[in-house]
């Protein structure tokens, strides 16, 4: 039997090398004046991988399942070790083509299913935790940025863009194999007497497969519960530090210095907020999210003190990622554990969407009404559809817990 704090390390160890990818960002300019490329031409290559991130998922959720967390982490090591070593050649002729197809295409792919390979492992093995569990691995992803970001600027000031990849490839390569290599399904049940001390008062989840999930009018409204966190959330992470600058008259450094934090937040939220899930409960958690991003968007459209604006960011920033790491959990909570990788991405395919809709969104009615702030308006409007969402999950599915405990009794 493996050890599964030995287990949870591994997939922080495969999320804290694919999280690299939200430190793009250090990399665009020094891209943009080497290779000559625009700024849209740059930031592009990232949308591309997040789009790819989302598809993987959520084509490639059944191979996870079928062939188990092993195989799909090396899977994973592979298309994100091509893609950085692609890059790599890339920059060194100077193509913006084998950019897109080694960064955003290949390393995209190894994105995805290094996202969803450890999650429903490590819910296996926290059986009585699943928020807990799930929000670890997630943590890694939050985090990732605050490491790669200065590693890659001191690798890009030191040896240049191209051996910044070729670097970071072997070091992503060898960290991702090793953590791959131990991941593996609990051989039996574990803590079944914790497991079920914590379950005593529910029914047990039927355990869906992912095509009868995807029948299910419930798969559809987490779906747009988490497009509508991510779109909101990516969107303001995109312009946060432009946006400080203009709309509070902040320093470049005193946003910088926000930028900093906010990916501290985006970490410790992933955790934080997954942990009191296992308490509070999932519905009522993203209720919780809904009902705080509502006021937050709203307030951050009005503000015009500094100390104010970045509270309301890391406020959002923290629901943001907790809306990410509580949705593997609220997944099984419904739908069961037997095919969560599969169903996981599936939901993750919002993410990809997300991505590209959140930014594009943004920057059109910012360059349309020259303000943020009815951008703002807008991503208030929307959580106020997925809180009434949220309130109609929270109340259907808790009035069929108590038909089927009901019925248990009888």
């Amino acid at each position: 039997m493996k050890n599964r704090w030995l287990i949870a390390l591994s997939a922080v160890g495969i999320h804290i090398c694919i999280g690299s990818v939200y430190a793009w960002s250090v990399l665009t300019k020094p891209i943009m004046e080497q290779m000559g490329f625009s700024l849209q031409e740059t930031t592009w290559t990232f949308s591309l991988a997040i789009l790819f991130l989302g598809l993987s998922a959520g084509f490639m959720g059944t191979f996870v399942e079928k062939y188990g967390p092993r195989i799909s982490g090396f899977t994973s090591t592979a298309f994100f070790g091509i893609g950085m070593f692609g890059t790599a050649l890339a920059l060194y002729l100077h193509s913006l083509p084998l950019l897109y197809i080694c960064y955003g295409v290949i390393g995209g792919i190894g994105l995805g299913i290094g996202y969803i390979t450890p999650v429903s492992t490590l819910v296996k093995y926290f059986p009585e935790k699943r928020g807990f569990a799930t929000g670890l691995a997630i943590m890694g992803f939050g985090f990732a940025s605050l490491i790669a970001g200065p590693v890659m600027q001191i690798l890009t000031a030191n040896f240049g863009l191209v051996e910044n990849f070729l670097i970071l490839g072997c070091v992503y390569a060898v960290i991702m194999s090793a953590s791959s290599a131990y991941l593996a399904p609990p051989q039996q049940p574990v803590n079944i007497l914790n497991a079920a001390k914590s379950t005593a008062a529910k029914p047990a989840t039927r355990q869906y497969t992912v095509g009868e999930a995807m029948k299910d009018w419930k798969f559809y409204a987490l779906w747009w519960v988490f497009f509508t966190n991510i779109t909101c959330g990516i969107g303001l992470l995109a312009v946060a530090s432009p946006m400080a600058q203009e709309v509070v008259n902040m320093s470049p450094l005193a946003a910088a210095s926000m930028v900093g934090v906010i990916g501290l937040i985006n970490g410790f939220g992933r955790i934080a907020w997954s942990t009191v899930s296992d308490y509070l409960g999932r519905r009522n958690t993203y209720v919780l999210f809904f009902f705080i991003e509502i006021f937050a968007f709203y307030a951050l459209a009005n503000t015009t003190d500094a100390f104010f604006f970045q509270l309301l960011v890391l406020i959002i920033v923290s629901c943001y990622g907790g809306g990410f790491s509580c949705m593997p959990a609220y997944l099984s909570d419904l739908f069961g554990t037997k095919q969560l990788s599969a169903i996981h991405g599936r939901i993750l395919t919002a993410w990809g969407m997300a991505g590209i809709a959140g930014p594009l969104l943004l920057s059109f009615i910012r360059e349309t009404t020259q303000s943020y702030a009815l951008c703002l308006y807008v991503f208030a409007g929307m959580f106020i559809v997925s809180l009434i969402i949220a309130i109609i999950l929270k109340v259907k599915t808790s009035r069929r817990e108590q038909l089927v405990s009901r019925d248990m009794t009888i």
